[in-house]
């Protein structure tokens, strides 16, 4: 079992490296996870940056005394993978979010596309928004991960044609007429970006859209995955034919 992970703003160590973690985090490494001297820790602040290090003692409920000698930074995988994620109903955003980041994804694009029954407006919107990035967080940390991925803004269908023009691979999740996202031929480096619709499908002005802005229509294999989970699985298979799950 790898050493849990928790999450901090800086990694200023004192004399002896020592370092404590407190507030939320050091909550649940000491009161939750019920850490001991001796344990093993890594700190990250979900950009890249991180370090290993030492469980010296606990104070209190929510502070954990560590030693850090130093701090890495894990550099950016390529071909980064970008999924644009149609807003799906109930808690099936916040699931979809939760099972790419633990499989490996990079960002995550909010689409509000025309056939979403869920809406995002206001207040209501930016908590919606607020839930997919701590559970990108909690993810991130669950899946042992130092790098995060970033939960972009919600995006409109101009906005994501624009985001799919710049990229060098860009597909949506389409089933009918589509070559399979197996064989298609991608970057070695680079943006991948995919588009995953909503229940009810992508229609045929975004379709027109997209493909005017370089994205071609693929499919993942015969049978119809919910929205919720066409994303997991396009970025598993992406990561296994980059090699970066190699």
């Amino acid at each position: 079992m790898t050493a849990p992970v928790f999450v901090v703003e800086h990694f200023d160590a004192g004399d002896g490296g020592r370092y404590v973690l407190d507030g939320p985090e050091g909550r649940h490494a000491v009161s939750v996870k019920r850490l001991r001297a001796g344990e093993d820790v890594v700190l990250t602040d979900g950009a890249g940056r991180w370090a290993d290090c030492v469980v010296l003692d606990t104070e209190g409920k929510d502070r954990l005394v560590v030693k850090m000698d130093s701090y890495s930074e894990e550099p950016a995988e390529s071909p980064r993978i970008t999924v644009v994620q149609a807003l799906p109903k109930g808690d099936r955003g916040e699931l979809a979010v939760e099972t790419m980041t633990e499989t490996g994804v990079d960002a995550v694009v909010p689409w509000t596309a025309s056939r979403c029954i869920t809406q995002w407006k206001g207040e209501r919107g930016l908590k919606a928004l607020a839930k997919w990035r701590a559970t990108a967080r909690e993810a991130g940390k669950q899946s042992r991960r130092v790098r995060f991925p970033e939960v972009l803004d919600a995006a409109s269908t101009k906005q994501v044609a624009a985001l799919l023009a710049d990229a060098d691979f860009a597909a949506v999740l389409h089933e009918e007429g589509s070559e399979p996202l197996a064989t298609a031929e991608l970057p070695a480096s680079g943006h991948v970006v995919l588009v995953v619709g909503p229940e009810g499908g992508v229609s045929p002005d975004e379709l027109a859209a997209f493909a005017a802005a370089g994205a071609k229509p693929y499919r993942l294999g015969h049978s119809v995955l919910r929205t919720s989970t066409a994303g997991t699985a396009a970025t598993a298979l992406l990561l296994g034919r980059t090699g970066r799950w190699s």
